[in-house]
């Protein structure tokens, strides 16, 4: 496996895998949110904050988890995000109440806001500016998209197949092959 570290392209794999992750959550839950209001007793008024929660606190901190993995470093933050984003993901999986729900999503939503702009941050200084990094930051682009588009489809089939639990434990292994292999992987920058 240290024959893969430090290779660019294996990072961007990487970044691109939790970038898909993060996005994929954006919409993944909105197809099991009727299936979470009838087993966590929602109101109608207050379901929507299970959207809410998770994207004020990721538009909110994007700004916050950009500077930080400037002065802390890409790949700690990159990884601390990750890793945040997973365990709340299970948390998530795990609430039994409408508050804690809201609550582990709005701390997903972290996750990602340090995830992202970390993530893009890395793919800006591992590629060299011109096509490769024009390369690079198109397949960044097309993930994410894909993210969205893809998350519609798997929480459906999650939903019907399981339960609205799995649209969250969906991340878990996800983010922690991306954590454990970043470590290994990933150059800090």
């Amino acid at each position: 496996m240290t024959k893969y570290a430090g290779n660019k392209w294996v990072t961007l794999v990487l970044v691109c895998l939790a970038q898909f992750m993060v996005i994929l959550d954006a919409t993944i839950v909105n197809i099991a949110l009727p299936a979470i209001q009838t087993d966590l007793h929602f109101s109608d008024a207050d379901l929507q904050w299970v959207v809410n929660g998770y994207t004020l606190l990721f538009g909110g901190f994007l700004l916050l988890g950009g500077r930080a993995a400037d002065i802390l470093g890409r790949k700690r933050i990159f990884i601390a995000g990750v890793i945040l984003f997973s365990v709340a993901s299970l948390l998530n999986g795990l609430a039994t109440s409408a508050g804690q729900l809201v609550a582990f999503r709005a701390l997903q939503g972290l996750g990602g806001a340090l995830v992202s702009p970390a993530a893009l941050s890395i793919i800006t200084t591992t590629f060299a500016e011109g096509p490769e990094r024009t390369k690079a930051l198109g397949v960044w682009g097309a993930i994410a998209a894909g993210g969205g588009a893809f998350g519609l489809l798997l929480g459906g089939l999650l939903v019907e197949t399981l339960s609205w639990e799995w649209v969250f434990f969906v991340n878990v292994p996800v983010g922690i092959a991306a954590a454990v292999l970043s470590a290994r992987l990933i150059r800090e920058s």
